[in-house]
């Protein structure tokens, strides 16, 4: 059979396209993917525990988009979750992003009264500030506050999360996290939050669900790409090994997860609790927090930030600074010489994603592009 588009990758970003092309357009679609499972960074599945993980690490669906979020809830109900997330400092648990009620769990009443009061008087209600701007303030008592945020929250965060410094680093990466001059101990602020009621997985066989659509796993493009016949590629893979890195690989960061199962009820306060400055792991999440599930086991996952080495883990997330994103655009160039093929998603366009944007980024990608060249 010969289908009217071959998609790379059961993600996101492959899937929505997916769906659209085989509802909208009524077109056949073969979707490939070598890993084993469909979803993705997504994914998740019951462990021994009967406890719902994701393997990937805490994924959260979130956002201020209402077309997004529409679109998504057609595939799931949910379960209303905001995510809030503490970071051990000095063996403090504190809120993150750093906020007013951290300023008040680190220091004394009085002294986080003061540097409230002059937050609110430089800043006002409600900002979020990136911390590298917040340290360029002049006013000596903001730059305490900042350099104590930086070396105590971002510094130490970052590099075990990136292997960079922080100013080694895209300032889209170094914002993502900002100080939140505000007592919302949220960690995202978006009108629409939650979890998918039934997990992400079943998630995506619902957005799958669909006769014109085929889905064949464990199967590398590279290697069998050439024994399936199709019209147009849809691909969602690592741009540079798309072109087999003809101008060199592009730089992207990795992790590891250490899943033990606990025999208590709850092994922290919140899903999440990081760990910027000691130990090697970045964070440890409990996955019973997400579905609150009744259980007297629980389950955690230390994540281990690593290297992205070819052939041995998978690249998770592109590492932006200027000399990457200047590699990115030579095969960013290479990609638009090509007809019939669409590049789409975290590693195809070498952006550091969240899932909402990659959703948005994908019904855009299918309305103003290939809805019109089916």
């Amino acid at each position: 059979m010969k289908y009217d588009y071959l998609i790379v990758g059961a993600g996101f970003a492959g899937c929505v396209i997916a769906e659209r092309i085989a509802t909208q357009s009524g077109k056949s679609v073969m979707i490939i993917d070598r890993r084993n499972h469909i979803a993705g960074n997504a994914y998740d599945y019951y462990d021994d525990n009967g406890i719902l993980v994701h393997k990937f690490g805490p994924h959260i669906f979130h956002t201020s988009s209402k077309k997004v979020w529409d679109y998504v809830s057609n595939f799931t109900e949910w379960i209303d979750y905001e995510h809030t997330v503490l970071a051990v400092i000095d063996d403090k648990k504190v809120p993150v992003p750093f906020n007013l009620n951290s300023l008040y769990s680190v220091f004394s009443k009085k002294v986080a009264a003061k540097y409230e009061a002059l937050l609110l008087e430089k800043y006002g209600y409600g900002l979020k500030i990136p911390i590298l701007k917040l340290l360029e303030n002049n006013n000596p008592d903001l730059k305490t506050i900042a350099e104590y945020i930086y070396n105590n929250i971002f510094n130490g965060y970052t590099i075990k999360q990136w292997g960079l410094k922080p100013n080694e680093l895209d300032f889209s990466v170094t914002s993502r996290v900002p100080v939140f001059i505000s007592h919302d101990n949220r960690y995202f602020q978006d009108n629409y939050q939650g979890i998918p009621l039934k997990g992400y997985t079943e998630l995506f066989r619902n957005l799958l669900n669909n006769r014109n659509i085929e889905i064949t796993l464990n199967t590398d493009y590279k290697i069998n790409s050439s024994s399936i016949k199709y019209n147009k590629l849809i691909y969602t893979g690592p741009i540079d090994e798309f072109f087999d890195y003809k101008f060199g690989k592009l730089p992207y960061r990795s992790l590891h997860f250490d899943f033990k199962s606990i025999n208590r009820e709850w092994f922290q306060e919140v899903s999440q609790v990081n760990y910027p400055n000691e130990n090697e792991y970045t964070r440890i999440t409990e996955f019973k927090h997400f579905h609150r599930q009744d259980s007297k086991m629980t389950t955690i996952a230390y994540e281990y930030p690593q290297e992205f080495v070819l052939g041995i883990n998978e690249p998770y997330y592109p590492i932006q600074n200027d000399d990457n994103n200047e590699l990115f655009k030579k095969y960013k160039v290479e990609s638009e010489k090509l007809k019939n093929t669409y590049f789409v998603g975290r590693l195809a366009d070498y952006k550091y994603y969240n899932m909402d944007q990659i959703v948005g980024v994908a019904l855009m990608k299918y309305e103003k592009e290939i809805a019109n060249n089916s």
